[in-house]
């Protein structure tokens, strides 16, 4: 049932219609803005195949193995098993690279844990939903996710402006919805597939809206389109920008040209409290693994900060050890929040268990609102060789080398050679094109900082403080009723 990388590869091979530079892509398999990042997804096939990896990976299951990032979790022990298996992946490729499938298939868990407000709607819905969850661990399906609309002038509604600002069913028919729009999708180009759900619009009281829709798109349908960013791969040499030549995810802005959806992808259609209870609930498996990737990025950061000030003599000082206490702190933050999230679990509408979720969307708050801090105080461990060292040819050059050696070699232990690399990972880590993007990324992907917040006023649980400060005032017990 776990796919191979060769099988992937040969997966996207099905004339889907792909721009990058205003080039359509024959194959995004060889093309160099997608190959780095496709063979990264690629390994991860592969490694659930090797020996060595194949216990961390994927479970076993009825004599047939599965991948572990989509197993439903029911026990603490499942989120345990993924989050080891993320932790593997990371080291494996040497990078973080967020979007890989198990991080968006939990957006269908959160759907399916709502079948009864579905059900409501129409009894097909749910049994659509349960039967795509199930697909995917069987097939092994690269599933990803497309949220963002390009949106428009968002002081209107969808229907007095372009109505294909938002995405939206034109027509019904008897084999099933046809929808036009678009949607942003990190990751579209080389997936299989992608639960496209609404942004959140504005709908005024309407109870039924055409843009209210959740369903799953093939991404080599027809009038499908992917328009994809310029990538940050093959721009300069991986010698010098190894994230950047490595790890970077192209992001597609996905045309959607009158696309039949077949009546059995579609998950919910026309009703808007379908459509908000799903804006409302829908990070609250997938939260955990996006707020994971964010702990490995901050292992990254902090590794290469800890590296350089021990290259250059500096991890004694008490400012620079301040510093460091301040990056592990976060990080300690970020990864107490997870494993709370894991012990204080709490089960689903569906019978599933959900990472607790005041814990969950609290540590993606704390993760990603102080990132760019972070990052920053990085740079400052670093120092301002990363953004004026030379790039690799004149380290190698016969008329510069000699200078370059002398000049960056520190010690016996830290030669010119080894004190580049540490400084081309800094640079691209902290200061490159891809940087800037990873950050603005990291901060939005799931939704934008008003959002975060708004998740954890939702779920946190304010009748404590309330009741601590009701005894400590010595209140009456009809304020509770006002």
């Amino acid at each position: 049932m776990i796919k191979t990388g060769k099988q992937y590869r040969e997966s996207l091979q099905d004339d889907r219609e792909v721009w990058i530079s205003g080039e359509r892509v024959k194959d995004v398999t060889c093309h160099p803005a997608f190959k780095p990042v496709i063979d990264a997804r690629a390994r991860i096939y592969d490694l659930q195949h090797e020996q060595d990896s194949q216990s961390v990976m994927t479970y076993e299951e009825d004599g047939d193995r599965f991948a572990i990032g989509s197993r439903l979790p029911y026990e603490a022990k499942d989120w345990t098993d993924k989050r080891n298996a993320v932790d593997h992946v990371m080291k494996d490729i040497g990078g973080v690279v967020t979007r890989m499938g198990d991080e968006t298939v939990g957006e269908m868990w959160s759907l399916w844990d709502g079948k009864d407000i579905l059900n409501e709607i129409d009894p097909r819905f749910s049994a659509n939903i349960e039967r795509h969850i199930k697909e995917v661990i069987k097939t092994d399906t690269f599933h990803v996710s497309a949220n963002t609309d390009p949106k428009g002038d968002r002081s209107k509604a969808p229907q007095d402006q372009d109505p294909d600002m938002l995405v939206h069913v034109v027509k019904e028919t008897d084999a099933g919805i046809v929808i036009r729009g678009a949607k942003y999708e990190t990751a579209a180009a080389y997936a299989n597939q992608a639960f496209l759900k609404p942004t959140i619009a504005n709908w005024g009281n309407a109870e039924l809206s055409d843009y209210a829709l959740g369903c799953i798109v093939k991404m080599n349908a027809p009038g499908v389109r992917h328009i994809c960013r310029a990538g940050f791969a093959g721009r300069s040499s991986a010698d010098d920008y190894p994230l950047s030549n490595r790890c970077d995810e192209v992001d597609t802005l996905m045309i959607l040209d009158n696309v039949l959806i077949p009546w059995e992808d579609v998950l919910f259609y026309q009703h808007t409290k379908a459509a908000s209870f799903i804006r409302t609930t829908l990070h609250r498996y997938s939260a955990f693994p996006y707020v994971q990737r964010t702990l490995s990025y901050a292992d990254l950061i902090i590794g290469a900060a800890l590296w350089n000030v021990k290259q250059t003599g500096l991890e004694k000082q008490q400012a620079v050890q301040e510093k460091l206490a301040e990056l592990a702190v976060w990080r300690e933050g970020i990864n107490a929040h997870l494993t709370a999230a894991i012990a204080m679990g709490e089960k689903s509408p569906n019978g599933l268990l959900m990472p607790n979720q005041s814990m969950l969307m609290s540590g993606r708050c704390h993760a990603l609102n102080n990132l760019p801090q972070m990052m920053h105080k990085a740079r400052e461990l670093c120092g301002g060789q990363i953004c004026v060292t030379p790039d690799a040819a004149t380290f190698q050059a016969s008329g510069t080398k000699p200078w370059m050696d002398k000049f960056y070699s520190i010690n016996d232990n830290w030669m010119a050679d080894d004190r580049r690399k540490l400084l081309a990972l800094a640079r691209d880590l902290l200061n490159s094109d891809y940087a800037g993007h990873r950050l603005t990324f990291q901060l939005f992907a799931q939704s934008p900082p008003f959002a975060q917040s708004a998740a954890v006023y939702r779920n946190f649980d304010w009748s404590g403080p309330l009741e601590v400060a009701h005894r400590a005032a010595g209140l009456s017990d009809n304020v509770y009723n006002k």
